[in-house]
């Protein structure tokens, strides 16, 4: 879940990072760091985390009549 309160502390999902190439970021308290480390300064900011996969849709599933009212 993109809110999930137990996530996992990662320095890219950081309110402290700014993302810089590849795998490291920015630390405003640790300097530069890589992206999956991690430090007692973690705070969770759900905007810089991107979902693990997408749903897709069944669209076999479906036909004319599910959609006509």
């Amino acid at each position: 879940m993109l809110f999930d309160r137990n996530i996992e502390s990662r320095c890219e999902y950081c309110l402290h990072s700014i993302p810089l190439g590849y795998n490291e970021v920015a630390c405003c308290k640790r300097g530069v760091m890589e992206s999956g480390g991690s430090c007692g300064a973690f705070r969770y900011e759900p905007t810089k985390r991107e979902p693990q996969f997408a749903l897709s849709l069944n669209e076999d599933g479906f036909s004319e009549d599910d959609f006509a009212i």
